[in-house]
């Protein structure tokens, strides 16, 4: 596995996904040299096209009524709701015990949970690095618990980023971020919002409709950079390694009575494309990979006790 210095203050998932796709980068350069490819090169408008795709609407468009006795007249009013839920919703705090120390942290907690999809080195897949993706990331990538994204802690105190400077425990997320959105009502005192922030190229923590929504990777520039064994035949860092979050939705469900969240879960998709990459003495060559990055709430009590030891 290559060697990553990580930047001061680089978030963890950042560098693990980091380990990851390098390790497997590599992997199935080797792969894919040593022996014939089992599958033919992916069809135009899978994964291998996504650094190219439109910002394309996953989700029903917003119509205008009453859900759940709450009147939502436009975009903005749903985006308002959601900002005054969120800020509510992480005030909310509750005692635990982790590892039989009393801790006091967020009362919605969530779990966390990675896969790689769509490996593809020069536009073909290989059966065999396949199989070993979920073991490579089991090894690396273990789920946390934390508060409703973005975030980076369950503890609202060191709910923060960039060294304080960004505070998670509100929403910094305007109308304008937003793709599309809509509410359901549940018929039981609930109602759904879900939201579909705009597409991003490098998305950064609270600084655009992806940072402002999901628990982005931040500065993978830097950490590519950083990665002794990974170098470009041509072109800079920009233009060859592209980071494009799209499609990604997040969907609570509100009790309308007291503004608490009852349930939540996000999809953050990102896509990754690399050009002209040279790793060791393999030279020039362009590779691609799907990341999907979810949180939900609330946790279980085993995820809880199996990732960190807490208990209710």
């Amino acid at each position: 596995m290559a060697k990553v210095k990580a930047k001061t203050g680089l978030s963890k998932l950042n560098r693990i996904l980091f380990f990851v796709f390098v390790g497997l980068l590599i992997a199935t350069i080797v792969i894919i040299i040593v022996s014939k490819p089992k599958v033919a090169q992916k069809a135009e408008g899978t994964a291998e096209a996504g650094a190219a795709a439109t910002d394309e609407i996953k989700i029903e468009e917003f119509k205008a009524g009453t859900y759940g006795g709450k009147d939502f007249q436009s975009v903005e009013d749903v985006v308002k709701y959601y900002v005054e839920v969120f800020d509510y919703n992480k005030t909310l705090t509750a005692p635990y015990k982790e590892n039989g120390e009393s801790k006091t942290y967020y009362k919605l907690l969530g779990d966390e949970s990675l896969t790689i999809e769509n490996l593809l080195i020069e536009g073909q897949e290989n059966a065999m690095i396949n199989k070993l993706v979920p073991g490579i990331l089991d090894g690396i990538f273990k789920g946390n618990v934390k508060g409703l994204p973005p975030s980076d802690n369950r503890d609202p105190n060191l709910d923060t980023r960039d060294d304080g400077k960004i505070d998670e425990r509100h929403s910094h997320l305007t109308a304008d971020d937003v793709l599309a959105c809509n509410v359901k009502d549940n018929g039981d005192g609930t109602i759904s919002i879900s939201i579909q922030p705009k597409a991003q190229i490098l998305s950064m923590p609270d600084a655009d409709p992806q940072g402002r929504f999901f628990n982005v990777l931040g500065d993978i520039s830097s950490t590519v950079n950083s990665i002794s064994v990974l170098s470009f035949s041509e072109g800079t860092i920009d233009e060859n390694f592209v980071v494009n979050y799209a499609g990604g939705v997040g969907t609570i469900k509100v009790d309308t009575k007291t503004n608490e969240v009852v349930e939540a879960d996000y999809e953050m998709d990102v896509h990754i494309d690399v050009k002209h990459a040279n790793v060791t003495v393999i030279k020039d060559k362009n590779a691609s990979l799907d990341i999907i990055y979810k949180n939900h709430f609330p946790a279980s009590d085993q995820y809880l006790k199996d990732m960190k030891g807490i208990t209710r």
